[in-house]
């Protein structure tokens, strides 16, 4: 009957797929109805009696294609048969699995997700670089090696290709790759995918283009009328069209006999998009067609890579070098169909690993994706395990098992051999649970394709022929069950004709598991400790020279929305990494209702340190060596950038010409530091590094000369954080101390400072989170701040410091004279504190500034500092200082901060006295990173630290008390 019906369905090939299987249902539903109706006949044994039997007594002859459901219970019998024999023979044991690397790292998510994913499924993991190197492939038990799952990543490929001699592989041992499939997909010198150029198939028309397997460098291009070999399989569809290029993920789990899987993901580009989105394939096809026309296409996806598998595997098996079987081995494939207009596809690419290209994010989206396919094809193709190893049993073992359960004695009448039934069952155990695959193949045959002749009537396949049967009859069985799921949710779809197609795709489910699968990073960082979704705290280092990481966190439930930093947070973002400890939150939220506020379900946290400048303390002879520009970074185009030889330096044991007090704020100089060699900025100590002006230095006063000349006097700051910067850095100098600090965005008064003797204050301009109508001018900024400073007096003893990175413009200089002249405060001191390099990375929600945009505002800095010395006002070149060093940023999103405030311990410390006439160096800024800048018996609450901002407030208290340095 087995035979009959499969020939029955050979001579009907010829009607169309749904009468086909409408064929079929009638008669399986007439089987179905026969075999209830037998239950109760006493001659008729029940199906639970035949469970009962013993294995070794065969029962009556069994027809399982015409008794679907006898077959089925015949599988679920001999799968728990095997699941308590299993069980009682090793249960202590585990499964051991060695995942090959390459060139991967232990690190890499890919080779963590591995290991995560097999320890779940009961395994114990190993990691090797390549199979020459891995001691648990050289290792053997009775003829049988050791492990029961290899993963051979990219990269070593090759080496399990040399090693693993499959035919020798035991029944129950995996492998990621089927040496056949790779060979039938391999390109021919010819430019032509090698299956494709045997005899047997010149005159047949696959719905492929013959240089399918041809490398392309991850680029596809296909004009709109490409139709592949100039031939379509098949009628042309009279249904709705489409145009669009899409990338499907095919699991091959047997190639003799042929069974493979679809993903529902897919990487697709539609219409005149430039780039590809990931997508579930069902959904996009709906969307695009509707729901009729989209189950047609679907069909036709399948069964174009289904007669491409078909003619990949006959041709092969044909070959006379054919690879040697593996059982278990399976393969991934990527397939690259184009559609022009029509709902029959053509392939145009095939590769035999996942590729991902095209997409607007490839690093991220496409790492995700790839993930995520491995990820379900480790829980589709392994189920979880925390028995035996059934690779470490010898030939005895072997033995038994055969006589058990293969042949016809013991199986229930399906007269299999071993590993047919190991196939029978693992096909059906797939079928039922398939997750996020569809079955592809076996497909119903069809009469518009020749080569399903050339199958049939093959020798070859004779062998198999039962066990072929019975994979299609099981496939036909389950495909019916999905056909009435199908016309059930078309049904429910087409009735409610009023319903908008994305609000029913929506999901709206609620966020029960918050938790995150997996972080990933670009560059990938190092996370302390491993990831787990477990844990909710994480550090990373970075080295000096990286100074920005991409974020992308990808929860375990779809359900769940995953923010940084806030609730509205984005989902991905560059983050600038500061110098020492950057921290990032990971909000993992519920979003079930629409128009609410997201509710936190979890949070997670990453702490990134980021190392300084490579530093190498100066031992024997060195050079000096100068730069003002970095080679990242060339704000002033056609002059030198990097470290160049100091010309006339003079070793470190060698005076040097008295130079006089510099008698402005931005005389152009250059940072200097001593190294081994200017060629090789990793030989330079970078702690002894100053600025040093051309031809004269700035006085560094004593904590005494600083009080004694600040005395009395009234500092106001006007400007944004860098302002406020340098104001807690005189707070501190003036002090010694420093009690108070907070991130103001707006009015501070402080009368606390020097003995009382010292007032400052600030405010806070632009206040850019106000709209722009609510905003504050600049002038109404600084009359308030004058207002709430008086007294005032019209002198030097009124200092006036304006500034910030970016906003400042020569128009503001104006605004300030004609304001000062108003409030008859025109002989008060003003310092301008001129731009600073920032705001020049890639940051997500802060604008950045190009190449060209920061050469604009070097030129716009020049216009401010030659604006303000026209009105006699004394300036700070900050952004000439900064520019050199822009890698040198310490907290804050616009990378523009080169001072951060820290909370220190109060543990007595000493006074430090320095000369009034040296030059400020790194090691004396190191100095006030220690806490050393303090008077005696007192100790500090918080400490301003960044060597960049000390350089430049060092510059501006010498401009404040010129009078008071020594020398002058």
């Amino acid at each position: 009957m087995l035979c009959g019906l499969f020939w029955s369905l050979r001579r009907r090939y010829c009607c169309s797929g749904p009468l086909l299987l409408l064929g079929v249902a009638v008669c399986l539903f007439y089987q179905t109805l026969m075999v209830a109706r037998n239950r109760f006949k006493p001659s008729q044994p029940a199906t639970d009696d035949l469970r009962n039997r013993s294995t070794d007594e065969p029962p009556d002859e069994l027809s399982p294609v015409t008794d679907i459901g006898r077959l089925i219970s015949t599988l679920e019998t001999l799968k728990r048969d095997r699941e308590l024999q299993d069980s009682g023979q090793q249960r202590a044991s585990r499964r051991r699995a060695i995942v090959l690397m390459g060139q991967h790292v232990a690190t890499d998510t890919e080779v963590q997700l591995y290991q995560r994913v097999l320890e779940q499924l009961g395994c114990e993991v190993s990691l090797s670089r390549y199979a020459e190197t891995s001691p648990d492939l050289r290792t053997q038990q009775d003829g049988f090696s050791v492990w029961s799952i290899l993963v051979c990543l990219s990269t070593s490929e090759k080496s399990c290709l040399r090693r693993v001699f499959l035919p020798r592989l035991a029944p129950q041992q995996r492998v990621n790759m089927i040496p056949g499939i790779l060979e039938a997909f391999s390109e021919t010198s010819g430019g032509r995918c090698r299956f494709h150029t045997r005899t047997h198939l010149t005159e047949s028309s696959l719905p492929m283009r013959p240089s399918a397997c041809t490398p392309t460098n991850g680029k596809l291009a296909v004009s709109p009328d490409d139709t592949g070999d100039g031939r379509q399989t098949g009628s042309p569809s009279t249904q709705p069209g489409l145009v669009a290029v899409m990338s499907v993920y095919v699991l091959i789990t047997t190639a003799t006999p042929l069974t493979a899987f679809l993903h529902q993901c897919s990487v697709v580009r539609s219409g005149e998009e430039p780039h590809g989105h990931t997508t579930q394939l069902k959904t996009f096809l709906l969307q695009q067609l509707g729901a009729q026309a989209s189950h047609e296409a679907m069909t036709h996806v399948k069964n174009v890579i289904g007669q491409v598998l078909e003619a990949a595997v006959s041709t092969n098996r044909d070959s006379a070098d054919s690879p040697p079987r593996c059982l278990l081995c399976y393969q991934l494939l990527t397939f690259t169909l184009h559609f022009t207009g029509s709902l029959l596809p053509f392939i145009v690419k095939v590769d035999t690993d996942l590729t991902f290209a095209g997409l607007r994010d490839p690093v991220f989206d496409g790492q995700i994706t790839r993930e995520l396919v491995l990820e379900d094809t480790l829980h589709f193709l392994l189920p979880e395990h925390s028995g035996p190893s059934h690779t470490n049993t010898g030939s005895h073992t072997q033995t038994d098992r055969t006589r058990k359960y293969g042949g016809c004695r013991g199986t229930y009448g399906l007269c299999l051999t071993e590993d047919e039934l190991s196939l029978l069952l693992q096909f059906h155990t797939q079928l039922k649970t398939s997750g996020a695959f569809e079955l592809l193949y076996p497909r119903v045959p069809s009469a518009d394709w020749p080569l399903n002749k050339h199958l049939l009537q093959d020798p070859s396949t004779a062998e198999g022929h039962r066990l072929s049967a019975l994979l299609l009859t099981l496939s036909l069985y389950y495909q019916l069950k999905r056909n009435d799921s199908y016309r059930a949710d078309l049904t429910e779809t087409l009735s409610n004709e009023d319903s908008d197609l994305p609000s029913l795709l929506e999901d709206r489910e609620r966020c029960v598991d918050p938790h995150l699968r997996q972080l990933y990073t670009d560059p990938p960082l190092v996370l302390t400790p491993p990831f787990s979704p477990w844990v909710k705290t994480y550090r990373a280092e970075v080295p000096f020279d990286t100074v920005t990481v991409r974020i992308r966190p990808e929860p375990v439930s779809s359900a769940c929305r995953v923010h940084l930093d806030e609730h509205r947070g984005p989902r991905t973002a560059n983050y600038p990494v500061a110098i020492g400890n950057s921290r990032i939150n990971i909000l993992v939220t519920d979003e079930a209702v629409p128009g609410t506020e997201p509710v936190v379900m979890t949070i997670y946290t990453l702490h990134v340190y980021r190392d300084s400048r490579p530093s190498l303390p100066m031992f024997g002879d060195h050079v000096m060596c100068s730069f003002v520009q970095d080679c990242g970074l060339i704000v002033q185009p056609g002059k030198p950038c990097g470290l160049q030889p100091l010309l006339g330096s003079k070793t470190s044991g060698e005076s040097q010409d008295p130079l006089r007090p510099c008698t402005s704020g931005d005389v152009p100089g250059h940072w200097v530091v001593p190294c081994l060699s200017c060629a090789d900025n990793r030989t330079c100590d970078w702690r002894e590094i100053s600025w040093q002006p051309e031809g004269c230095y700035h006085p560094l006063l004593d904590n005494s000369q600083l009080q004694e000349c600040m005395r009395d006097k009234k500092v106001l700051f006007i400007g944004d954080s860098t302002n406020r910067g340098m104001m807690y850095f005189l707070m501190e100098r003036v002090n010694s101390s420093l009690e108070e600090w907070g991130k103001a965005h707006n009015m501070l008064v402080y009368s606390n400072l020097n003995q009382g003797l010292t007032h400052v204050s600030y405010s806070y301009y632009p206040q850019f989170w106000l709209e722009k109508s609510h905003r504050p001018t600049f002038q109404q900024a600084l009359e308030q701040l004058l207002h709430r400073s008086r007294p005032l007096e019209n002198s030097a003893q009124t200092v006036l410091v304006v500034g910030g990175v970016q906003w400042l413009n020569t128009n503001h200089i104006r605004v300030i004279r004609q304001v000062l002249e108003r409030e008859n405060l025109g002989n008060i001191m003003v310092v301008v504190k001129s731009l600073g390099i920032g705001f020049h990375l890639p940051v997500e929600g802060i604008h950045s500034l190009s190449l060209r945009g920061i050469q604009q505002l070097y030129r716009e800095n020049s216009n401010i500092l030659t604006t303000a010395k026209h009105y006699g006002y004394e300036v700070i070149d900050t952004f000439y200082m900064t520019m050199g060093r822009y890698k040198e940023f310490l907290q804050g999103r616009c990378a523009c901060h080169f001072h951060e405030v820290e909370k220190l311990s109060r543990n007595p410390a000493r006074t430090v006295e320095q000369s009034g006439g040296s030059t400020l160096t790194s090691a004396h800024a190191a100095l006030l990173d220690q806490d050393q800048w303090v008077g005696s018996n007192t100790s500090s609450s918080y400490h301003v630290r960044g060597p960049v901002n000390q350089m430049y407030s060092e510059i501006l208290l010498s401009r404040l008390c010129p009078r008071r340095a020594p020398g002058n």
